[in-house]
């Protein structure tokens, strides 16, 4: 009776916790038939923070499937991306490490500099990557998407919509399914005495099926989450943008994956045939008043443990696994300390040609 009572308990604690962050966007869909399983603002233009990350990852999986780079291309950390703030992988400028470990490590951590340094070393210049983003995003047709960075940090000009990080999501699971083991990565190891990052997806190992992909967080845009999950052989996406809380994010996309494998979805309404809709589908929505204030930040440390730690109610988040076992990921070469006098290589700055002057003109 306790026992019962205890479940019955939990899930009316669940489904309350669930009423504020159903407000926002949110969209679930069957990888293999595009179908749409369930959606709320799932076209309003929204801060996607570090799901910006997901592109960045499909252009660098079309230039490896072109033959552009390979996994073994040195991806070194340049002083303009290692000044970028957390989070970053801790790694100095001039440190050089393989595009595989820096896509591993970025995809894990979510490390804005890693995210810039590969940007930098597939298309050149960090500019030139977001070109290759935004022609993706328009062939794709995220026609309701711009990016202006790589990384995902805060820029107005840097935002997305539910539908369209859905559309990426399952592009990335059907054209690149070799690919797909980087987002499942519990953690990483980087050794040297460095603990443990786990993966920032807490439905990894604790959500079954679960297999990937992206968490984001800026002010303005509140916890998102990119979620997919596997059984008996199909995968749902699940996109929720905006949450207050991170137990909130991982919680509404868990119900959101549990409910679509009992779903089929419609042959009426797919990513591909279903139509704007809302009342923002030109301006961001901002919510950084709402998310980054002291009393939110009370507010969420309510559902932290004594040790700091996310605590999660909802009936389809297990516990923790006790062992995980985490990427070990190493540098191929560390930045060489300057002789006196020596400017590093990395502080050379790459020629560019000099401006004609107003008198020349």
């Amino acid at each position: 009776m306790h026992k019962i009572l205890g479940i019955s308990t939990l899930f009316v604690m669940f489904f309350i916790s669930l009423t504020s962050a159903q407000a926002n966007p949110y969209i679930s869909v069957d990888v293999a038939t595009g179908r749409i399983l369930a959606q709320n603002d799932a076209f309003d233009r929204w801060y996607p923070a570090s799901l910006t990350k997901m592109m960045t990852a499909y252009v660098t999986f079309r230039a490896l499937h072109n033959g552009d780079v390979t996994p073994e291309t040195r991806v070194t950390v340049s002083a303009a991306a290692a000044k970028l703030p957390p989070s970053h992988s801790g790694y100095k400028p001039g440190s050089v490490l393989d595009l595989d470990t820096a896509l591993s490590i970025t995809l894990v951590k979510s490390t804005n500099d890693l995210a810039t340094a590969i940007a930098e070393t597939v298309g050149g210049s960090e500019q030139a990557f977001v070109v290759r983003m935004n022609a993706e995003a328009q062939r794709l047709g995220m026609f309701g998407t711009h990016f202006a960075n790589a990384n995902g940090l805060p820029n107005p000009d840097n935002y997305s919509t539910a539908r369209d990080l859905a559309v990426l999501a399952v592009q990335i699971r059907r054209e690149f399914p070799e690919y797909a083991h980087y987002f499942s990565i519990p953690a990483i190891d980087f050794g040297g005495g460095r603990k443990v990052e786990q993966n920032t997806n807490n439905l990894i190992g604790r959500f079954s099926g679960a297999d990937g992909m992206k968490t984001g967080f800026i002010c303005a845009s509140g916890f998102n989450l990119v979620a997919s999950a596997t059984r008996n052989k199909r995968t749902i996406i699940a996109v929720v943008l905006g949450a207050d809380r991170i137990d909130q994010r991982e919680a509404l996309a868990a119900k959101l994956l549990n409910d679509g494998f009992a779903n089929q979805g419609s042959s009426q309404k797919t990513l591909a045939t279903l139509q704007p809709y809302g009342t923002k589908l030109t301006q961001v929505s901002d919510i950084k008043d709402r998310i980054c204030n002291d009393d939110a930040w009370k507010a969420r440390m309510q559902h932290r443990d004594e040790k700091g730690k996310v605590v999660f109610d909802s009936p389809y988040i297990s516990a923790q696994p006790l062992n995980v076992t985490p990427l070990q990921v190493r540098l191929i070469s560390a930045p060489a300390p300057a002789k006196p006098g020596e400017i590093p290589a990395w502080k050379i700055p790459v020629p560019t040609p000099r401006p004609q002057s107003m008198d020349a003109q």
